[in-house]
């Protein structure tokens, strides 16, 4: 009775004015953090300013800038999962260095650069260091590393960050509510912001709250007074409408997808039967798709792009590629077929098979971009047989790209020259280089010293080190296609700041780089 009720409300209610809403007022562009990730829900109420038909007493009164800070509230900014003995990195890595200055880089950085680079990257937006200069209760640092995580898809670090700091800050609070509703965890998140003083949800919000508490009357109660208060746009309102009670959609027509969907209207769409696919989407939509809920071929394609950018397992890929058999073929069908059988000969200790299918499964897998999580999933499987022919060719390549790649170069002696270079590489004993440029730029960063790495070196003399990481990071990020003299400097750099491993991972992908086709 009471959702029959609600219906007919709701359909008088929006026949009567769904012409007449508005557009909530948008947080004003000053007002938004440096390196806000614009597809975020607006879940927390803005104020709206009323316009006024009242001359102004004055022709404006200037005032100079003051900056408050209280001494017994303290900045979430040093938070971190990874502490200094896991990293290795200083805990006063940012020095003097502002976060004005640090938070446009973090949120410039590359998105899809070189594997080695994206898990430096994600370790140290994740490391516990001593905030930088600027800091403030709100966070600002934080939420440029948040947004940085969200943007790669690192969702469970992102949220196991947000939690670590336990900060209510509206703007911190706002990536805790999103990144609940990314992991379907918004029951807590609903409930911590019913328990929060200070923390006035907006509208859709509200009513999205309320609903999934199982307060339907005060839901649409809610909903109605938004659209009366001109609170809602026309989407919003259909919307909303129909998460309250899908039967609507028997009246109305469908609703729209937003272009640029935030985490909650992404969850009521999927609420109403309507769920959005979630390959053009940012990153950290795609572990919805990881669900068991989720077809096998939307959770193959969001398992590949997740490994792709370096946050999920690659036994995870493997495990999602060998769920069931491929009833069709082409594309993620070709893939999980090579990779099973892969799987399978590996299992049997079948070095025939071996030449006949790793051979196709590494082409399959380089030409995605796959090929570093294939090489981390079967490295080490692969030192234990005696491999022939074409998988003997692949071995070396596959065994220098993995976790173990200075094992599998003790027990290679390669006589393809470059093949070589990237062995004497692995063992961090560089040998002669091939008659390359990219090579020999390579050689030159392992053997530079630490006053010729330039910018980076003059940074880090300026007690900047943490910006000199990023620049070095970011000089990398592009692999073979970065200028061969700042390659050799950002390599030289990283090895003199007790980063080898990170050095000769991304030396041995850019050498390879060109291998994997």
């Amino acid at each position: 009775m009471i959702r029959t009720a609600l219906t007919a409300s709701l359909c008088l209610f929006i026949a009567a004015g769904g012409a007449n809403a508005q557009q909530p007022a948008a947080v004003a562009a000053s007002d938004a953090p440096i390196s806000a990730i614009d597809w975020l829900s607006h879940s927390l109420a803005q104020p709206r300013e009323l316009p006024s038909t009242e001359a102004p007493i004055t022709n404006g009164i200037v005032t100079e800038s003051i900056s408050v800070q209280p001494l017994d509230d303290p900045s979430p900014d040093g938070v971190g999962l990874l502490p200094v003995s896991v990293t290795g990195l200083p805990p006063d890595l940012w020095g003097v260095s502002e976060v004005a200055t640090l938070a446009p880089m973090i949120a410039a950085f590359p998105a899809e650069p070189l594997p080695a680079v994206q898990d430096q990257f994600r370790q140290l937006m994740l490391a516990e260091l001593n905030p930088p200069k600027g800091s403030a209760p709100a966070g600002p640092m934080l939420q440029a590393r948040v947004d940085a995580l969200l943007a790669r898809g690192a969702v469970e670090e992102a949220e196991a960050l947000l939690e670590r700091a336990g900060s209510n800050d509206p703007q911190l609070f706002r990536r805790t509510f999103d990144v609940a509703l990314l992991t379907g965890r918004e029951q807590a998140a609903c409930a911590r912001m019913r328990a929060v003083p200070g923390i006035t949800p907006s509208f859709p919000v509200r009513i999205f709250c309320l609903a999934r508490t199982g307060d339907w009357n005060a839901a649409a109660l809610t909903l109605e007074s938004a659209k009366a208060l001109g609170q809602l746009s026309p989407e919003e309102d259909a919307l909303l409408a129909q998460f309250l009670d899908p039967e609507l959609s028997e009246f109305l027509p469908p609703v729209d997808p937003p272009a640029r969907p935030s985490p909650l209207s992404f969850r009521m769409l999927e609420a109403i039967g309507t769920p959005l696919p979630t390959a053009p989407l940012p990153l950290a939509f795609a572990h919805s798709d990881l669900r068991h809920t989720a077809g096998w071929k939307a959770r193959i394609e969001a398992a590949e792009r997740l490994a792709r950018a370096g946050v999920l397992s690659p036994s995870v890929l493997l495990a999602v590629y060998g769920e069931r058999q491929p009833a069709a073929s082409g594309g993620v069908w070709d893939r999980a077929d090579l990779v099973q059988q892969v799987q399978k000969d590996l299992a049997a200790r079948d070095a025939d098979a071996l030449e006949t299918s790793l051979p196709r499964a590494w082409k399959a897998m380089t030409s995605a971009g796959l090929g570093v999580p294939f090489a981390r999933a079967i490295g080490s499987s692969l030192d234990e047989l005696e491999l022939s022919g074409a998988a003997a060719a692949i071995a070396p390549q596959i065994g220098l790209l993995s976790d173990d790649y200075e094992a599998a170069a003790l027990d290679m002696e390669p006589s393809d020259p470059k093949l070589a270079f990237a062995a004497s590489i692995a063992r961090g004993l560089p040998g002669t280089p091939p008659p390359d440029l990219l090579s020999e730029a390579i050689a030159t960063g392992f053997s530079a010293p630490p006053s010729e790495t330039g910018d980076m070196a003059a940074r880090a003399a300026e007690n900047r080190l943490g910006e000199a990481l990023l620049l070095a990071l970011d000089t990398l990020a592009g692999g073979a296609e970065a200028d061969p003299a700042d390659l050799s400097a950002a390599l030289a750099f990283l090895r003199s700041n007790g980063l080898e491993d990170t050095a000769r991972r991304a030396a041995l992908q850019i050498l390879l780089e060109d291998r994997q086709a």
